[in-house]
């Protein structure tokens, strides 16, 4: 007895209401190769189909923005006719299936936007997630993961200047690895991905076409399974050093006018990057794929349309340049040719030679159905809430607490893995991994360039709305901590299936967090990416929105960092000091609980201490700044006088639980030191602006003493010498 054959559309990742859409809009039913274009273009990953409503809701627009969402990457003004671009992107998947070349081809992608906005890349971030790194299979993910981000970006030599690395068993299968890259361009050097111009040709450059990556953007909208391994062909493999010639080529070609439009063959390959290029510029295009280069022998036209292999981008220009173009890519040993044509009357054809192998309206492929998923509050929502800190005792050791939790994976360094990232190529580096932001500076200006990406899995889980706000809040105040004004943010939406109403409403509640905040502090979102499918046999990763930020600090000579810096400084805290145990790392990672209500975070307040701060660093009056985070104040002071291998004897602010004092997390609080003469103008700095700084200790000494605020009892004694070798060790001992 034959089995009933599952229909191509089916396992193309289509569902039967748009395969009938299809039928519809061409009047008759697709075949192969069209099936598998529409289905590649309306996959969540390429088409947004999701989530582009509620994508609508974030601020797109501000002073600075030259370029929002909707190109490669979004573009803002740094002033002096330049402009920053900057975009961040997932590579979950891949990751999860080959980790070395899943992450190292992500870092490849992501740079491509950003030179193909006729940018330099100038720098590279990124945001990882990982299970428990005590299991053998998360050391083998952390460790390819980290290896293929050295590998490509070392290649290339763009420095990896910051990022972030977070441990729950909630990603144990299922890694998030989220890649950020910046670059500079001139005003009168942005290009953009338009198909403009017909009779104008299309050129595909770079490596030749081969069979890996095939439906990789489908892939990336199913969840995983024991059926994953399989797909392990499907990963892209990278070559740096030819995205290189392809980075310097492209840029000159670029910088001759010879280009009208361009764009890199990302995700669905040449099928996204045409179809979007004549998309954006309401024109049609005409491809003859008998022409594109490949390196295997035999390839289908579906297989050459739907290849995602890497190094290669597509261009369009006027006819009299197509010599040029050619002799320049091919002194950088590069192929490029000519494929196709711009047309006018919106259809995408695709030849084979003589033969015809697809014909769709372009609007059909770049207008994907939207979906309304439905959305519910998840049962353990109102219940984890219900938490209260009498659930716990409190500990009789805080010296030993302060211990554990600095050897915890989410607070320990993360220099074992950023020490294999060359972060001082190019020279611009000032201040690099493992500071509240990095730092960089911008030749022939005085000006400095601060970078960060944040985000807290916990906090999304436990309350979607403020978590996806502290995600944008916490990435301001880093910046705001080095002196730097944020000028707008990039950001990487990580859930679940939105067919799940309780992910999706877990989605939806954090983007309107997420754009709360934007509002409030002024920032707009100007690029992105959603990946939904976070999920391996049924669970979800938890929800972790990662937010990319780039700010602009006017003089870079006037900047600080976390550090204590001499003997005798003030230690002050700028901004309402209200801890609380609820969500935070010591209850998780001490008593193994994850309930409670998250920080509080009132967003007027966060602004008036970010605008302080910013001025307190620009007039000199504070040497450090370093924001109260995971592990509460207790990991905040550890943190700085491990950063300035220096002591300090601090005064709690309050009394209360002391566990709760010493290790509660909190929002809109800064630790910052200053000369004991400038402490009168740090102080009338704050009142003026309606901030609260009160001053709580001194630096100095080579251990750190943290006293109860009532009869100044010694809670915390620890060496300096000996939290930095457990803080800096930890992670490093996994392996």
């Amino acid at each position: 007895m034959n089995e009933k054959m599952t229909p191509a559309w089916q396992e193309m990742g289509l569902t039967c209401q748009e395969y009938d859409k299809i039928c519809e809009i061409l009047g008759r039913e697709p075949n192969y190769v069209e099936t598998g274009i529409f289905a590649v273009l309306w996959s969540e990953h390429c088409g947004y189909k999701n989530s582009r409503p509620v994508l609508k809701k974030f601020p797109t627009e501000g002073k600075h923005v030259l370029q929002g969402p909707g190109e490669n990457a979004g573009i803002v003004d740094i002033g002096d006719n330049q402009a920053l671009v900057f975009k961040m992107e997932s590579h979950n998947h891949p990751s999860a299936i080959e980790p070395y070349q899943g992450a190292a081809t992500g870092v490849g992608g992501i740079v491509r936007d950003i030179f193909t906005m006729g940018a330099r890349p100038i720098a590279s971030l990124n945001s990882l997630r990982f299970g428990d790194p005590s299991d053998p299979l998360v050391r083998y993910l952390f460790s390819g993961v980290v290896a293929g981000i050295a590998g490509y970006g070392n290649c290339l030599g763009i420095p990896t200047v910051g990022g972030e690395i977070f441990f729950h068993p909630s990603f144990k299968d299922n890694p998030l690895v989220n890649a950020m890259c910046v670059g500079i361009v001139d005003h009168d050097q942005i290009r953009r991905g338009y198909a403009e111009g017909t009779g104008n040709l299309v050129m595909v450059v770079g490596a030749r076409t081969g069979r890996d990556g095939i439906h990789g953007c489908t892939f990336a909208s199913e969840e995983l399974s024991e059926e994953s391994e399989e797909r392990r062909p499907a990963v892209q493999v990278g070559d740096p050093f030819m995205e290189k010639l392809l980075i310097e080529a492209c840029l000159e070609v670029m910088k001759a006018g010879y280009v009208v439009g361009i764009q890199d063959l990302g995700a669905a390959g040449l099928t996204s990057s045409s179809a979007e290029m004549a998309g954006r510029a309401g024109a049609g295009m005409e491809l003859d794929i008998s022409l594109v280069p490949r390196r295997e022998e035999g390839m289908t036209p579906y297989e050459v349309m739907l290849s995602e292999s890497q190094e290669r981008m597509l261009l369009v220009l006027e006819p009299q340049h197509v010599e040029a173009v050619k002799r320049l890519f091919a002194k950088w040993g590069l192929e490029a040719v000519v494929i196709g044509k711009v047309t006018g009357d919106g259809i995408y054809r695709i030849r084979d030679g003589e033969t015809a192998v697809a014909e769709i309206p372009v609007k059909a492929l770049t207008e994907s159905p939207v979906n309304y998923p439905e959305q519910r509050e998840p049962e353990y929502y109102q219940r984890l809430r219900r938490w209260r800190a009498d659930d716990v005792p409190e500990p009789d050791n805080c010296t030993d607490v302060l211990w554990r939790l600095l050897a915890s994976p989410n607070i320990a360094g993360k220099e074992w893995a950023y020490s294999q990232y060359d972060s001082m190529v190019m020279l611009n580096t000032v201040v690099g991994p493992g500071a509240d932001a990095a730092l960089l500076r911008i030749k022939g200006t005085p000006k400095g360039l601060a970078l960060t990406a944040d985000g807290n899995s916990r906090y999304c889980y436990l309350d979607p709305y403020q978590g996806g706000a502290m995600a944008v809040a916490e990435a301001a105040r880093n910046l705001s901590c080095v002196g730097a004004e944020p000028l707008g943010l990039t950001d990487c939406l990580n859930f679940g299936s939105p067919e799940k109403p309780e992910i999706f409403w877990q989605f939806t509640r954090a983007v309107e967090g997420m754009s709360a905040a934007c509002r409030a502090l002024s920032i707009p979102v100007i690029s992105g990416n959603v990946s939904f499918y976070n999920e391996t046999n049924g669970e979800a990763v938890y929800p972790t929105p990662v937010v990319g930020m780039a700010g602009l600090l006017p003089d870079i000579s006037k900047y600080v960092t976390g550090a204590f810096c001499d003997p005798g400084d003030e230690i002050a805290l700028l901004g309402r000091f209200a801890p609380t145990l609820g969500a935070g790392e010591y209850l998780a990672f001490i008593h193994g609980i994850e309930a409670g209500a998250v920080p509080s975070l009132d967003l007027e307040q966060e602004k008036r201490v970010q605008e302080c701060c910013r001025r307190l660093v620009r007039e000199g009056l504070i040497k450090s700044a370093h924001d109260c985070a995971d592990g509460g104040l207790a990991a905040a002071l550890a943190e700085c006088c491990i950063a300035g291998k220096l002591g300090a004897d601090v005064a709690l602010p309050i009394n209360g639980r002391k566990d709760n004092i010493l290790f509660g997390e909190m929002q809109s609080c800064i630790v910052v030191s200053c000369a004991p003469g400038r402490l009168p103008a740090v102080l009338d700095n704050a009142a003026a602006q309606g901030v609260d700084c009160r001053v709580i200790g001194a630096a100095g000494g080579d251990r750190l003493l943290m006293r109860g605020a009532a009869d100044r009892g010694v809670l915390i004694d620890m060496p300096v010498e000996e939290m930095e070798k457990v803080w800096r060790g930890s992670i490093a001992s996994f392996f």
